[in-house]
């Protein structure tokens, strides 16, 4: 399936010294997209919503994303779906359409009355697999 795309606003107060999109303020990034992506799940995904928490992030700078005008790119889909976990896979964009960055998210969702992880429903499996896409 082809990635999910979601166009973020970068804003002045996500600059740091150097006029560049300060690291932390990637994951914020990805995570309006991934969360664009779950919310596409709608009744199937209802119960992630309800609670899932992040066990990893990994990110590969290439290039600085500045502020500009308009929107900037963040692709994501799915690398990998286990049992009771799941992985997302993002590539972020600068104003000139350049790779800015890359990166991944492992999620594991969790009943939260239970206060622990739980193992994807097979809705949740069949939502994931539909984007999934070999990293």
């Amino acid at each position: 399936m082809a990635r999910h795309t979601e166009w973020c606003q970068v804003r002045w107060s996500d600059m740091d010294a150097f006029g560049h999109v300060n690291n932390a303020r990637f994951l914020t990034l990805f995570e309006e997209a991934r969360t664009a992506l779950i919310l596409d799940g709608g009744e199937a995904l209802s119960a992630m919503l309800d609670g899932c928490v992040v066990i990893r992030h990994e990110i590969d700078y290439k290039r600085p994303v500045t502020y500009g005008r308009g929107p900037i790119r963040v692709d994501c889909w799915v690398i990998e779906v286990r049992a009771a976990s799941y992985s997302v896979g993002y590539e972020l964009f600068n104003h000139a359409e350049e790779t800015a960055a890359r990166g991944l998210t492992r999620l594991v969702p969790v009943s939260m009355p239970a206060g622990r992880p739980r193992r994807l429903l097979p809705k949740e499996r069949e939502f994931l697999e539909a984007w999934r896409e070999e990293s």
